[in-house]
């Protein structure tokens, strides 16, 4: 067996893992980092959800790196692609003018942008990634982690061992939890164990949000591009939800200012400001561009109605995961089967064949991601879990926010809660801008062991917010900082959050790096 090691082995590639590689990099100290896709970047690229920030991204609520990686992605289009001088000249440009987002862009740039910032530690062997690798087993000794086993989706199917003195588990699932034995929770807690008003009456592990394999579809006007008729699709066209009496596959979905009442969507922007679902994450916008580099504007399907929630793929069976990873497949396909084919036309008709399956866009023969959209993770039993209480606007008066003394980052997002797998419930709850606790990034008991992105100590309601691209990325860089201090001052992650002289310096090494730990007293 090949043997490999480092100071940090990072398993998972998505945003998490690569802002953790690029902090333990930037500290002097050496990286493996694995990824089960071909491509980094997790929910930005394998999974193709365009960032959702929140309303102050542009001046500050981030660290420093990733404000970099925004301005990388938008400097990216103004020196390469022909742009016109309007979107040449402006500085918050938007390359798909996405609703959802103010930085909506293709996929592959952001693999391009993640690619060119740890470049320079990749090349200088600081920074290793090993591609297309699975994550198989892992040995512990006396409440660490001592190595990992991983195997390379390849013909040759090489198994290689990974051994260093710290491990971090940025998988879209929390993959190495189970294989470590570290304490975790799965789905839904009860009221009694979290205080949440939201929370369950009794607990269901298995009651998890739901999962989407996103699509890239391009609108090309007078164009027929209708794909075969999906194996699933006479299910999925008659299947109605259990929050609805209207069928999934329709333009009506729950609305987020009151579920207990739909909302009606179109494709395409009209007259009667009906909320249209193409822009809502395109990825392009042709009015950019001076020249005719695509035939029509990109968008990625990222909607209700290709939510997928009949089943969890946490902690099944392979075989129940990979039959619920098909179905999932099939939703999203029967999606634009049915906006191909049967889809009422704002105006009248019926179906947009003008839909083109964009298959180059996200790197796939199919053209789905290559990996589904992952809203939730298992979560560390962690020193301090973030609940409801925490981040609500229900318990926080209007002047007021929650402050942690352990602070290590920052973020703001809404509650927001997709259709879960048992209940279906689903919540958009309107939240206060939040901090993010070191004692939820620390586990009970393990002491070399650390989360990196959804999996640290939220609840599930509380997962709903801290989940998103700006929180992911700082949850990994201030853990790459974590490691790298504690390896410096030979003391334990856990260490430093109890000892206050240690916790000061830690959040000195962060702020000098570009790391926000407080939100601005004058914030609006």
């Amino acid at each position: 067996m090949k043997q490999e090691q480092a100071d940090v082995i990072v398993v998972g590639g998505g945003l998490g893992g690569c802002a953790a590689a690029l902090a333990v990099a930037k500290m002097g100290l050496r990286v493996i980092m694995t990824e089960e896709t071909d491509w980094i970047g997790g929910q930005l690229t394998s999974q193709a959800v365009p960032p959702d920030e929140h309303q102050w991204i542009e001046k500050f609520g981030c660290t420093k790196t990733y404000r970099e990686f925004r301005n990388r992605i938008r400097a990216y289009y103004k020196n390469n692609y022909p742009l016109t001088d309007q979107a040449k000249k402006d500085p918050f440009l938007n390359p798909g003018n996405g609703w959802v987002s103010r930085l909506s862009h293709e996929p592959k740039v952001a693999l391009c942008v993640l690619q060119d910032m740890l470049a320079p530690y990749i090349n200088s062997n600081q920074v290793m990634i090993h591609l297309n690798s699975k994550l198989m087993e892992a040995e512990m000794s006396n409440d660490k982690v001592a190595s990992i086993n991983i195997q390379q989706q390849s013909l040759s199917q090489e198994i290689i061992k990974l051994t260093a003195p710290y491990f971090v588990d940025a998988t879209e699932c929390g993959e190495l939890l189970p294989l470590t034995n570290t304490e975790y929770v799965t789905g839904a807690e009860a009221k009694q164990e979290t205080g949440e008003p939201h929370a369950l009456d009794q607990p269901n592990p298995s009651d998890i949000q739901a999962i989407t394999y996103v699509l890239a579809v391009e609108y090309v006007e007078n164009g027929d591009f209708v794909i075969p008729k999906p194996a699933q699709y006479d299910f999925w066209k008659t299947f109605i939800p259990t929050y609805s009496d209207k069928p999934l596959l329709s333009w009506y979905a729950v609305n987020s200012a009151d579920i207990t009442s739909l909302k009606e969507f179109t494709l395409l922007p009209n007259s009667k400001k009906i909320a249209d679902l193409f822009t809502y994450r395109r990825a392009i916008d042709t009015r950019h561009l001076a020249k005719n580099l695509y035939e029509g504007d990109i968008s990625l399907i990222n909607w209700p109605q290709n939510d997928y929630f009949l089943g969890s793929i946490i902690d099944v069976s392979e075989k129940e995961r990979q039959r619920h990873l098909g179905n999932a497949k099939q939703l999203s396909l029967s999606l634009l089967y049915w906006l191909q084919t049967e889809a009422p036309r704002y105006g009248g008709g019926r179906g947009y064949p003008e839909l083109r399956l964009a298959t180059t866009a996200l790197g796939t023969e199919d053209g789905l991601a290559k990996y589904p959209y992952i809203r939730e993770s298992r979560r560390i039993k962690a020193v301090y879990t973030i609940t409801e209480r925490d981040v609500s606007k229900d318990f926080i008066t209007e002047n007021e926010r929650c402050t942690f003394e352990d602070s290590v980052g920052v973020g703001s997002y809404h509650l927001d809660m997709h259709h879960t797998t048992v209940t279906n419930r689903t919540f958009y709850i309107p939240s206060k801008p939040y901090e993010i606790p070191l004692g939820a990034l620390l586990p009970v008991r393990l002491k070399n062991l650390l989360p990196a992105c959804k999996n640290i100590g939220t609840t599930q309601i509380t997962n709903s917010c801290y989940r998103l691209h700006p929180t992911e990325w700082n949850i990994g860089e201030s853990v790459g900082y974590l490691i790298a201090y504690a390896i410096d001052n030979d003391i334990s992650p856990h260490q430093v959050r109890v000892e206050k002289n240690h916790l000061s310096a830690y959040q000195q090494l962060l702020i000098n790096n570009g790391v926000e730990i407080h939100w601005p007293a004058d914030l609006e």
